[in-house]
């Protein structure tokens, strides 16, 4: 079964699917976000739901060994903050920091919010061990043929993830992670490929996802020098979940012509 680590000789190693399309030999940000959720909900109390996570992708990270940890910066009656760190070769890779909130009951009144229809695929069109993802282009047809969603469209993803660590069930803290830094996949992707790689990744949740097959809907993105910002909405088959949000950087100079990729090679990765 795919996943994107596996355990050996007691360490996490990574799988093909954890490897970066920008360069070989390092780990693409999904993966690692995902083991940074992984890490920090453990610190997540009883009664308490994730409600941000932010990574920071600073430094690469190689395909080899490397070392987690974490720690509770703050426990209160309705918050709680935890931070993480990767460590390889005895430095700071990448950090994480995650706040988690109490639920209770919504106030009174009604706001404002989009309230506009969010593309799905027909059900069982995606397996809950994990498949292909499903693209979409404007108003478009879902398909996977990364060839077909090359272009200045506004894009749409729809996947169901493999397990982050083998033999372990994958959380929906971990999926909304790993979704978040797909950010850059769907904001990112135009008529040449992707030409930006993330510095950071930010998911705020107002609900965890629900089921194994999750949305990523492009919202805007706003590019100046070579600096993009990305934002997306993440979703579900019950509605909106949260947003996700990447600071991008140019890397032109490694653009990635996924229309000349296949989709084995890119599902689940976008860094």
């Amino acid at each position: 079964m795919l996943s994107f680590f596996a355990w050996h000789d007691g360490r996490l190693a990574p799988r093909p699917l954890a490897i970066s399309p920008w360069a070989p030999g390092t780990l693409s940000g999904t993966g690692l976000c995902g083991l940074l959720a992984r890490e920090l909900e453990t610190h997540c109390p009883a009664a308490f739901v994730p409600a941000r996570l932010t990574v920071d992708l600073y430094q690469p990270v190689a395909a080899t060994e490397f070392a987690l940890s974490s720690t509770v910066v703050r426990r209160g009656s309705r918050i709680a903050v935890a931070a993480a760190v990767l460590l390889q070769d005895g430095a700071p890779r990448v950090r994480a920091s995650a706040v988690f909130l109490t639920t209770g009951d919504q106030p009174p009144g009604t706001v404002w919010s989009p309230g506009e229809e969010l593309p799905m695929p027909p059900s069982g069109t995606m397996s809950p061990e994990g498949s292909p993802p499903l693209f979409r282009s404007g108003d478009g047809e879902w398909s996977s043929d990364f060839a077909a969603h090359q272009n200045a469209e506004r894009k749409i993803a729809w996947q169901s993830l493999p397990p982050l660590v083998a033999g372990e069930p994958i959380t929906p803290f971990q999926r909304a992670a790993i979704l978040g830094d797909s950010t850059n996949h769907v904001c990112h992707w135009g008529s040449a490929g992707a030409g930006y790689i993330n510095a950071d990744v930010t998911l705020t949740l107002a609900r965890l996802p629900v089921g194994h097959e999750q949305g990523l809907r492009a919202e805007s993105t706003i590019a100046a020098a070579g600096v993009s910002i990305g934002t997306a909405t993440l979703y579900d088959r019950a509605g909106p979940v949260g947003t996700t949000v990447v600071t991008a950087l140019s890397n032109a100079r490694r653009q990635i012509d996924f229309a000349a990729t296949s989709a084995a090679e890119l599902a689940g990765t976008s860094d």
